[in-house]
């Protein structure tokens, strides 16, 4: 059976995660991609770097790599008819899975629905209908492609407030306005960096930042746990460190998944970011894919399930198990240490993989040793990122200190 995977960069998430599961469960691969040189060179490098290690990266000789623009939907049909015949079609890419449901529905395949896809990918939408259906309301404007920022003093907008692109991922201009003047002013620097993006301005929800991970068949669903996040000091949003929460208070999980069921969404993966507020869940947004950052591997090591193939396995129109059988005393912490100022990457740690008592840590380099990068405010200032697993939180919180403590970063300016 083939299954066709859509990609844009290439991400530890495929490469890693559902690239080797795709093997383990006997599928061949056709990756559609519109930067297929970027995913050859990194699976050679993955290749390289797992030479002599304990866990090597699994043969992947049924993969192959076409080009596409995995970003037109029909395109994507196209060269997918001109091709082998599908048997599942997916993608773990925020900016393709409207394509992907698309796709899926045309072939008459299991599939997330493509309206629910447009609705989480689109933020002033995911806003309007959660409004409509009367689950929840927040304020929000949205400053359509080329119009100019100075429209927004006409409206009433409560400050502070939030500034983002409508159809953004992973924090990336993602920016916290007090006033008037600077709204103006942060919209025109958006703009001037995405050419032709909308915006959307909204009220800052204020509480405790978590995530609600959750896999569905469409039928069954199973709440995975989540995480409390920790971000970067105001103005900007940068997840520099998540714990690993069993069990989020069933109330709130309940507000949760209400949202979640009036948006459609409830096949395959999903990650869920909210706030939390005197009890309260409301939803910052719904990226409809298996979280990020390593998160997604940490999840299947510390739950001990093969969380990358029951994801696929949705896709190839099996159902889920009633019981997944997962470990419920794993306890975890991802650290991503960040770059405070633009230069060169002068000294880093290497990859480390080591035990610490009960604790299970791993750290993995994001940038090279002599690589320059500007000063982003968003998850690309990460210089790596530690995850550890325990089953005691304090003793993986202090494995995770001690590492940061014995190691350092430098950057020339």
């Amino acid at each position: 059976m083939r299954l066709y995977v859509l990609a844009r960069n290439p991400t530890d998430s495929v490469t890693e995660g559902f690239l080797p599961a795709a093997h383990r469960l006997g599928l061949d691969v056709t990756l559609l991609t519109d930067q297929p040189d970027a995913h050859r060179d990194g699976l050679v490098q993955e290749s390289l770097e797992s030479l002599g290690s304990l866990e090597p990266l699994e043969p992947l000789e049924s993969l192959e790599i076409l080009e596409c623009d995995v970003l037109d939907f029909r395109a994507v049909i196209s060269r997918i008819s001109a091709h082998h015949s599908p048997g599942a079609i997916f993608t773990n890419s925020d900016h393709l899975q409207t394509q992907a449901a698309l796709a899926a529905e045309y072939f008459g395949l299991p599939g997330k629905d493509w309206r629910a896809a447009l609705r989480t990918k689109d933020k002033a939408q995911m806003r309007r209908h959660l409004a409509a259906a009367g689950v929840d309301a927040v304020w929000s404007a949205e400053l359509p492609t080329d119009r100019d920022p100075a429209e927004l003093t006409a409206l009433d907008v409560p400050f502070p407030c939030v500034v983002k692109p409508r159809e953004g991922v992973a924090s990336e201009d993602v920016v916290l306005v007090e006033g008037p003047e600077q709204l103006v002013r942060r919209c025109a620097e958006i703009q001037a960096r995405r050419p032709g993006a909308a915006l959307v301005v909204e009220e800052y929800l204020a509480g405790e930042l978590c995530t609600l991970e959750t896999l569905g068949d469409g039928h069954v669903r199973h709440v995975l746990g989540g995480f409390r996040t920790e971000v970067s000091p105001p103005p900007y949003f940068i997840e520099e460190r998540l714990t690993f929460v069993p069990a989020h208070p069933e109330a709130v999980v309940a507000q949760v998944l209400t949202q979640l069921d009036v948006l459609g969404v409830g096949f395959g993966a999903c990650h869920t970011e909210f706030v939390v507020s005197e009890g309260r869940a409301r939803l910052i947004e719904v990226n409809y894919r298996a979280i990020g950052d390593q998160c997604d591997l940490l999840l299947a090591q510390l739950l001990d399930i093969p969380l990358f193939e029951l994801i696929l396995r949705t896709h190839l129109g099996e159902p889920l198990p009633s019981d997944l059988g997962a470990r419920t005393d794993g306890r975890a912490l991802l650290d991503y240490p960040c770059a405070q100022s633009a230069g060169t990457l002068t000294a880093a740690p290497g990859a480390t993989e080591v035990r610490m008592g009960g604790v299970h840590l791993t750290y993995r380099p994001l940038r090279e040793v002599g690589e320059r990068r500007e000063l982003h405010g968003t998850n690309r200032d990460f210089l790596g990122v530690v995850r550890a697993t325990g089953t005691e939180q304090s003793e993986v919180d202090r494995a995770v200190a001690e590492f940061l403590a014995e190691h350092h970063w430098e950057i020339t300016p």
